[in-house]
């Protein structure tokens, strides 16, 4: 048969995946059959049999989790009588004891704490200081409770104590909430949490940005209470308010140029709020107008303001006694 002639047809494409480059060519050093990358390898086991590197990145772990740490062997003994809750005690190897030492290794051993032996460099990596006295604690995390947990639970309180026969014991089972707007301290917020616990508060509201954590420090502080007050975490503390609101919550704000006294808002036998801000700043707008009413500490001209521990705990007890004196005069009755 004979051939046309004519020019000779191309692929059209067909072919095109054969043209397709592989890429930039690999670095010697990742290429397993040369001999940079068995140099690499060989390095590579160098620096991890290598104890003091080994120490440091043990560190590094340690350091970038989130849990905190507890310095010091006077802050650690203190810590462990209060029963804060901790996973691993690390003590220097061959640290000079002394009746704290071994008081701390007693209490460590009751609780169930690991403990582990670390070398000078390796526990100032750990405490990232050398001002630790060859003793660190590393405590777990706070569990926070959520807000309808910490409602769910408070309303269930109110409602076990609607059939009690006494009066004062209904109204002072009704639910007592304290937010915190901007405090910082963790010694302020353990005290606040001790404080609810001495009123009969049902729990503590924090938002999440620009607020102190409840860590090791504020559990201290708090002398345990921290232990049984249920602490919640908001992202938007307005919007917490709001929807307590909804939910037949009163909420009383603490400021200087109140419209009323502590204790004398009208709302204290209500479900209530209490809102307190920082020492300094005070409530945010938001958080002020979207609260009930605005009550103030009388106080002399000498002192601005108080701090929130402070500011709380006279707060709380005005609330218990506003429903102690309502409770005392609705069973005169």
């Amino acid at each position: 048969m004979a051939m046309k002639k004519g020019p000779t047809k191309g692929s059209g494409g067909k072919h095109r995946n054969s043209l397709r480059g592989k890429g930039p060519t690999p670095k010697a050093e990742d290429r397993v059959y040369h001999k940079a990358y068995k140099e690499k390898q060989a390095t590579n086991r160098r620096k991890m049999a290598d104890p003091r590197l080994a120490a440091r990145r043990r560190a590094a772990k340690f350091s970038s989790e989130s849990d905190d740490l507890v310095i010091g062997r006077n802050a650690v003994l203190e810590a462990l009588r209060c029963g804060v809750p901790a996973s691993t005690l690390y003590v220097a190897a061959r640290i000079e004891h002394d009746d704290r030492t071994r008081e701390i290794i007693r209490l460590a051993s009751i609780h169930g704490l690991n403990l582990m032996e670390a070398d000078r460099l390796e526990m100032d990596r750990i405490a990232r200081s050398s001002n630790h006295q060859g003793v660190v604690m590393k405590a777990q995390p706070f569990q926070y409770s959520s807000l309808a947990e910490l409602v769910e639970r408070a309303d269930k309180k109110s409602r076990a104590m609607e059939a009690a026969n006494s009066t004062s014991a209904r109204i002072a089972a009704r639910p007592l909430f304290i937010a915190l707007d901007g405090v910082t301290d963790p010694q302020n917020l353990g005290a606040v949490i001790r404080s609810a616990a001495a009123f009969g508060a049902n729990g503590v509201i924090l938002p999440e940005r620009r607020s102190a954590s409840v860590t090791a420090a504020a559990w201290k502080v708090s002398a345990g209470a921290a232990a049984h007050m249920p602490v919640a975490r908001v992202v938007n503390l307005t919007k917490a308010i709001e929807s307590l609101k909804e939910r037949g919550y009163y909420s009383v704000g603490l400021d200087g140029g109140g419209d009323a006294l502590v204790g004398e808002t009208g709302f204290e036998t209500d479900p209530l709020v209490v809102v307190l801000g920082s020492e300094g700043n005070g409530l945010s707008r938001l958080v002020r107008e979207t609260c009930d009413s605005i009550a103030g500490i009388p106080m002399s001209n000498m002192v601005e303001s108080l701090n929130a521990s402070v500011a709380a705990g006279i707060t709380l007890y005005s609330v218990a006694r506003a429903r102690r004196e309502a409770g005392a005069a609705a069973n005169a009755k």
